[in-house]
């Protein structure tokens, strides 16, 4: 059986130009011609014809893909163990690449605006960005949200950097008091709790205390949140939600 150059370019998605150009430069010259002189493609130049056209998407220029083909010493399951090997690790690359860009849209939907160099930089492995969607599944429909986002999208890299580094000392100076021995109820840890819920307010979003109640209790409910807290030092999970709604009673009395 053979098929027309027609019939071949609807097959392999190419043009009728592109076939006539691989036979006007010999990467695939038909193997038959009807009697008006067209051409007909033979099983056997079809497969010829995915040979070329794997190479070719593997980036490959056509004097390469000929002599390829062309190496008498070359085994056609030979041909195909390469290029299923340069296709895995194209594969690979492409996922790596997905996976950035994933990570980059999270990072825009959280409002992050840097380089992922940045992001690492500023927040190492604690990139928010991780959590967006989630965050967003749960209170996308509420004005805290909102507020983060419209905040989040106007900060800078030294913004962010800022944020981080007054989290970082107030984590910092809570986990020496847990190590202190100082009771959740007390001043110090009431008031550490005070600066906790100014921080959120001041950065992200309005926090009342009846939200930063709501909070404390997800950060030992939420064991992400728990081995988040408790990796500052053992126990500061529990003991910082203690310590919040302390506070909360205090000022709210």
């Amino acid at each position: 059986m053979s098929y027309s150059v027609g019939q071949v370019a609807g097959f392999a998605g190419v043009t009728v130009r592109t076939l006539h150009h691989y036979d006007d430069i010999g990467l695939l010259a038909p193997s038959e011609r009807s009697r008006a002189g067209h051409r007909r493609y033979s099983d056997d130049d079809l497969d010829r014809l995915q040979q070329i056209l794997f190479y070719r998407e593997l980036g490959f220029p056509l004097d390469e893909v000929a002599a390829l083909l062309d190496d008498p010493a070359a085994d056609p399951r030979a041909h195909l163990r390469r290029q299923h090997e340069l296709l895995t690790a194209r594969i690979e690359r492409l996922q790596k690449m997905a996976a950035a860009v994933e990570h980059a849209m999270e990072a825009r939907k959280m409002g992050i605006n840097l380089t992922p160099e940045e992001r690492f930089e500023v927040f190492g492995d604690n990139d928010p960005a991780q959590y967006a969607e989630e965050t967003e599944q749960r209170w996308g429909n509420t004005e805290a949200y909102a507020e983060s986002q419209r905040r989040a999208a106007t900060y800078t890299k030294e913004d962010w950097k800022r944020l981080q580094a007054e989290a970082d000392a107030w984590a910092e100076r809570y986990a020496a008091l847990v190590g202190a021995g100082e009771p959740a109820a007390g001043e110090a840890a009431t008031d550490l709790a005070e600066e906790h819920r100014q921080h959120i307010s001041r950065w992200f979003y309005e926090c009342p205390y009846e939200m930063h109640r709501c909070l404390a209790e997800m950060y030992v409910s939420d064991e992400r949140f728990k081995a988040f807290y408790d990796a500052m030092r053992p126990g500061l999970a529990e003991h910082l939600k203690d310590a919040i709604l302390a506070n909360a009673d205090r000022r709210t009395a």
